[in-house]
């Protein structure tokens, strides 16, 4: 089994010389490299050896509480003493006040080490958004240090039984008297329950009136009252799922549950997507770790295993045969490209300059990164032949692990419908369609213009179809090509700048138009 080593020399690259974080006014190159480092270090020696025997025990669910597996809660301890909890988070709260950038680089670190420890630990720098933009100085006081210290680790609570993606029938209900109190159902909750924080705080999406998705609010919900007691939020099942064994997908039942309203009634999704969008692109990075996790068991593999013979009749290892050559350039293609989208939304995110750009690059970096996860997968899987299909590579809990991505937080065809038939003809597409055209001005003996026409055909018939979402993969896939052009071109023109510029000189001849 290969042990989990950090891509930072391609995560570092990626967010310096690629997505042009230097344009972010709080980021330190130098002290990103600096910190990443310290956490890559605790992640390979200390997170990702439980992956695997986690993957393996699970977590189980016993009196209404939930069990993580041996050893979680020991390195969650671990993990909130070192203070990495508190990474984003204000300083006046007790936070480190560092930027989004930083937390992409430990987040995509900590998904490719293990995954499902990281889905129960990585809502707090959304949690701790939300309440900074919209609740108020005394929740921010009460709430926001123990999100920093790691006693608490926040959920989001969204999805019910008969309402996944389609919110207005969401059925859950607040309702007040002297104060809050929720009642009703939510399910797929990620660390609804867990042994590893001392407290939980639910951010739950529920009804205060009848009005659609504008009788939404957002509340907080913490798992215990102020007198210490269990708030009334029960376990009902821990969901049996295909991957992410060692994370507690949880039935929640509320009945009565106290709660806090945060923000103002009735704008329930304003808050929420606050938390939503940045979950987005963190789990493009989770696809992008899982890609890049796949491609090192895949290349360490053939660069060990002595198969057939080359042109001199000598034996030759796996690598050398170009059918494998092209898998494992491929895998290595889709999380060296896809990282590069996720991290140039979150540049331009942080840059504040262009959100109607961030918009549009959003779901394109959540569609493609975790296709590219589960894409990486299943060429590491054939590298690998009949060890691929064994659990002792683990190339097939990657797979698993992956799998999800391209589900949560928005399946990828409702992605590609928004693009379609929201984003195309506004705002959102103006600002993409004037990135392709300066990234064709730059790049002028790319090719990329001919894309960037082929996309415009592409949002012109959108405008013209009795139904763009019969459209809508096309418009996905041609607004894909014509990013990825952009990226390689500019992975090219720096591929100097890493520390093995044969490797990406190579993909980007691969890879370029």
């Amino acid at each position: 089994m290969k042990p989990f080593q950090a891509p930072l020399d391609d995560i570092l690259f990626s967010l310096n010389h690629v997505a042009g974080a230097a344009d972010v006014p709080e980021y330190d190159a130098d002290f990103t490299s600096e910190i990443s480092g310290h956490f890559a270090t605790f992640a390979e020696g200390e997170i990702a050896p439980l992956d695997e025997p986690g993957d393996m025990q699970g977590c189980s669910l016993k009196d209404g509480r939930v069990s993580m597996p041996d050893g979680f809660a020991e390195v969650y301890q671990a993990y909130a003493e070192a203070g990495w909890p508190s990474l984003t988070l204000p300083e006046e709260h007790g936070g480190q006040g560092m930027d989004a950038l930083t937390l992409a680089v430990t987040s995509e670190i900590f998904s490719g080490a293990n995954h499902a420890l990281q889905m129960v630990t990585g809502l707090v720098p959304g949690a701790a958004r939300v309440l900074t933009r919209f609740g108020s100085q005394d929740q921010q006081a009460r709430h926001m240090p123990g999100l920093a210290s790691g006693e608490v680790i926040a959920t989001m609570c969204l999805t019910e039984p008969g309402a996944g993606s389609d919110l207005s029938r969401i059925r859950c209900r607040a309702e007040q008297s002297d104060s809050w109190t929720i009642t009703g159902e939510k399910i797929f909750i990620s660390g609804g329950d867990q042994n590893l924080s001392e407290r939980i705080l639910h951010l739950v999406l529920a009804r205060t009136s009848d009005n659609g998705v504008k009788g939404l609010s957002l509340f907080l919900c913490p798992c215990t009252r102020a007198d210490g007691s269990r708030n009334a939020v029960t376990v009902t099942r821990i969901e049996e799922k295909m991957g992410l064994h060692a994370s507690p997908t949880c039935q929640l039942a509320f009945d009565g549950a106290e709660a806090e309203l945060i923000g103002e009634e009735g704008k329930g999704l304003a808050a929420m997507f606050t938390m939503m969008n940045h979950a987005r692109l963190d789990v493009s990075l989770q696809g992008v770790a899982h890609a890049a996790r796949a491609h090192d068991i895949a290349a360490t593999y053939a660069a060990e295993r002595v198969q057939g013979r080359g042109a001199d009749g000598q034996p030759v290892t796996l690598d050398h045969h170009a059918d494998v050559r092209r898998m494992l350039d491929e895998a290595d293609s889709l999380a060296i490209g896809g990282r590069a989208i996720a991290h140039l939304a979150l540049v331009t995110m942080e840059r504040g300059d262009n959100p109607d750009l961030v918009e549009f690059l959003t779901p394109l970096a959540k569609v493609y990164c975790t296709e590219a996860g589960m894409r990486a997968a299943e060429l590491g899987m054939q590298v690998l032949g009949g060890y691929g299909y064994l659990r002792e590579y683990r190339v097939e809990q990657t797979y698993r692990d992956a799998r999800i991505t391209a589900i949560y937080e928005g399946a990828n065809g409702i992605h590609a419908r928004m693009l379609a038939t929201r984003l195309a003809a506004s705002a959102p597409g103006d600002a993409f369609e004037a990135f392709l055209l300066a990234q064709a001005a730059h790049f002028p003996d790319s090719g990329i213009k001919a894309l960037v026409t082929n996309w415009q055909a592409s949002r012109d018939a959108l405008k013209t179809a009795e139904d763009p979402a019969s459209l809508a993969q096309g418009f996905l896939e041609d607004s894909t090509k014509a990013l990825l052009a952009c990226i390689w071109s500019t992975i090219a023109a720096n591929a100097a700048l890493h520390p093995d510029p044969a490797r990406l000189n190579r993909l980007c001849t691969a890879n370029t138009v």
